[in-house]
């Protein structure tokens, strides 16, 4: 099993959730989860915002779940759906907030992937005044106390380990369909099994998932093998704007607001542009700097072992995990990448 203490959850072995089910143990006790399900029958089940495959896939994975317990299930995010990601929903469930309505009649809201406020624009005011009960799943390192119980194992790979532990806590079994969510859940947080956060136990998961059903060639292909011409132009400029320091510790690439219109992209198609930057010799931190349309610039972190770029995001009001984070810094981007790319050679000197 992974090694750790999960944050507010104690660590527990499961009971059988049902008969045909996997019966393996589970890193947390989910007792508390199964309680609240019970108690609530309008739910309201949100995610970071610009979501990706965790995040989608932990959304939908649960909401597929509730329903098959006869719950009403709204998935709403904070902005519009990454195209890329549109496959996954195939019934277009998912809607961007837009305001309190019709959410209000909800009883309760399930966070997924984020605990923290910044990471949900605009539905953080709906949540901060919503009377309905609320709960967070999530393995990221940096928490804000959303108002409501939580569930947080900073051990877990993706999200998507989290929610198949609570869809067997709920006795759910594993269909085709929320197993493909699953699994595109624990794939693409893992880089598609090849960052450091892969452990045996992601392989055996992912095995029990294609054993009830999941497609990962399937996923595989819509993922990462199709593409569009502005998202392939988007990663020319940014391949054009690669730096470093001298001595390659540091290295980064920026994306300025008006490269969406003069390529045909759109601010999504920078969720992997990360990659480039780090993939060069003698790289330890990488960075994305995506210039927002208000001015702000959003940054991306990446690390190799052993710097830890949550603690450098934190600095900047953002954070995530040891190796991939992100923050909102202000603008304008010059000066932005300026003051990151400094901080970023004091935390490696």
């Amino acid at each position: 099993m992974r090694e750790g203490i999960p944050q507010f959850a104690g660590e527990s072995s499961r009971t059988p959730a049902g008969p045909g089910l996997y019966n393996g143990p589970m890193s947390n006790d989910w007792s508390r989860f199964v309680g609240f399900v019970r108690r609530h029958s309008n739910f309201f089940i949100t995610t970071h915002t610009r979501p990706d495959g965790d995040a989608l896939g932990c959304q939908l994975g649960l909401a597929a779940a509730l329903e098959s317990l006869g719950k009403s299930v709204h998935c709403v995010i904070c902005s519009p759906m990454p195209p890329r990601y549109d496959f996954l929903d195939a019934r277009k469930q998912v809607v961007t907030y837009a305001g309190p309505e019709p959410w209000g009649a909800c009883d309760a809201i399930v966070v997924v992937d984020t605990g923290t406020f910044n990471q949900l624009p605009g539905i953080a005011d709906f949540i901060r005044g919503s009377s309905a009960a609320k709960f967070v799943i999530d393995h990221h390192q940096t928490q804000d106390d959303l108002g409501g119980d939580r569930l947080v194992d900073t051990t877990a790979e993706a999200c998507g380990r989290l929610i198949y532990e609570a869809v067997l806590a709920l006795g759910v079994p594993l269909t085709p369909a929320i197993s493909q969510l699953l699994f595109a859940a624990v794939a693409t947080d893992t880089g598609w099994f090849r960052h450091t956060n892969t452990t045996p136990d992601t392989f055996a998961l992912a095995s029990e998932l294609m054993a009830h059903g999941a497609n990962p060639s399937d996923l595989f292909e819509k993922i990462y093998e199709t593409t569009t011409p502005g998202r392939l132009k988007l990663r020319g400029v940014a391949l054009g704007r690669l730096q470093s320091t001298p001595d390659g510790a540091v290295a980064w690439t920026e994306i300025a607001v008006g490269d969406f219109a003069a390529t045909g992209s759109v601010p999504m198609d920078t969720e992997d542009l990360i990659n480039d930057p780090r993939s060069l010799p003698g790289c330890q931190i990488a960075l994305a700097f995506i210039e927002q349309r208000d001015g702000q610039v959003k940054v991306s972190f990446r690390s190799k072992a052993p710097a830890d770029v949550s603690k450098l995001a934190e600095t900047f009001g953002g954070g995530g995990h040891a190796r991939a984070a992100g923050a909102t810094v202000p603008g304008p981007l010059a000066a932005a990448r300026d003051r990151v790319v400094d901080a970023a050679v004091r935390v490696l000197s």
